[in-house]
């Protein structure tokens, strides 16, 4: 691999130098109030990128896959029942951390391809009249596929039931890249990643909390400790943490924020757009098809390729690795050796882009699949020049 080459992988995404440097920072106190003037900005903006005036923020020193546990471990018990859809990997993933949590998952099984069926979800916790449905467990955009999912037809199906669920989001792949709307969708639990829309190492754990969800964690029965919101609540009203938290991170993250906000975040969603539909137009010129089922679905931030039957996918993204330094995405799970991915997030351009896709063609052309050269690149230039106009501050610089 080359550290000169951008990576294309759907997280951790490429970090722009004045957050890298953000993050390089001398040894301060932790417990002083000059952390406060790190950890408090930081999660007012991560609460403006949420689009909520009331979410509580929590940041801890983990991955996505802590905020999951974060969201499950303070507001249910052992025994609850949860309703998800499996469409991909991670929602696979976060079913899986829920039966070991001693959680009843109730699985409504979805090709891989579809997004999460809100028409079904309605069918069913209607039809939970004693409501044993604790929570709706939801992936919006799900990174193997490349699927985004409906949240706002989610809440209108349990709002339509007339159902108390809490609603919780994985927005991993999607916050601060894609439109999320915490108050609007009325989500009890938001969780993301320092690595994928905020530009960052991976190490933080991103979590928003509604005042419902911070209800429910006085009642909740499963066991938390380096996970407990109430623990980090105490701690954050003394501009500290209940043990040593990542400050270089954290301040990446308060200058991410700044950087976000100031493109203004409405012109972040539609970079992404337009960088994604110019990959888009890239892969119909080449004649292959989105592992995505229809254009409503299509994420903005990952787009996962299918290849033609009998070819390897993996050998594209091997072969990229080997010989010209690029990284994209393999396939997981059920779509292992079927698609590739090529990550389209973060701090990203229409020109980087064009590298994305130029090397991409490179490889199948190398690996003998019927694509002209030149043919991708040609296509996501036209979308380039003709794209939107939007005036935009980008991110890499």
């Amino acid at each position: 691999m080359s550290f000169q080459n951008p990576v294309f992988i759907p997280g951790p995404t490429n970090i722009p130098e004045s957050l890298r440097k953000a993050c390089d920072m001398p040894t301060i106190d932790h417990r002083s109030p000059l952390f406060g003037k790190i950890l408090h900005p930081a999660r007012k903006a991560v609460q403006t990128i949420l689009k909520s005036d009331s979410a509580e923020v929590f940041i801890f020193p983990a991955s996505g896959t802590g905020g999951w546990e974060t969201a499950l471990t303070n507001t249910l018990s052992e025994g609850d029942s949860v309703l998800v859809a499996r469409n991909g990997m991670f929602s696979h993933r976060w079913i899986d951390m829920c039966q070991r949590f001693g959680l009843n998952v109730q699985i409504v099984d979805v090709p891989w391809g579809k997004g999460i069926p809100a028409d079904r979800y309605e069918e069913i916790l209607t039809a939970d009249t004693g409501h044993k449905i604790k929570a709706v467990l939801a992936t919006h955009n799900e990174t193997a596929t490349g699927v985004k999912s409906n949240i706002a037809a989610v809440r209108d199906a349990i709002d339509a039931a007339g159902h108390p669920a809490l609603l919780f989001v994985d927005g991993v792949s999607s916050i601060g890249s894609m439109d999320f709307q915490f108050d609007a969708w009325k989500i009890d639990v938001a969780v993301t990643g320092s690595q994928k829309g905020f530009m960052l190492p991976a190490g933080l754990a991103i979590v928003g909390f509604s005042a419902k969800a911070m209800a429910a964690t006085e009642t909740a029965g499963l066991h938390r400790t380096f996970f407990d919101v109430h623990d980090m609540a105490k701690g954050y009203a003394n501009n500290a943490y209940p043990y040593t938290p990542a400050v270089g991170l954290m301040n990446g993250l308060n200058e991410s924020c700044k950087m976000l906000l100031d493109e203004g975040i409405e012109n972040v969603f539609a970079r992404h757009t337009r960088i994604a539909e110019g990959v888009r137009a890239a892969i119909g010129a080449w004649g292959l098809n989105l592992c995505a089922e229809t254009p409503d679905l299509y994420s903005d931030t990952v787009s996962a390729i299918r290849t033609p039957e009998g070819f390897n996918a993996t050998d594209i993204v091997t072969h990229a690795a080997s010989t010209y330094g690029v990284a994209f995405g393999v396939g997981l799970g059920e779509v292992a050796g079927k698609v590739f991915r090529i990550g389209h997030l973060g701090s990203l351009t229409d020109v980087m882009a064009l590298s994305g896709i130029a090397t991409a063609e490179m490889c199948m052309v190398d690996l003998g699949l019927d694509i002209t050269l030149g043919s991708g690149v040609a296509a996501a230039q036209e979308h380039y020049r003709h794209g939107s106009k939007i005036e935009q501050k980008v991110a890499a610089q």
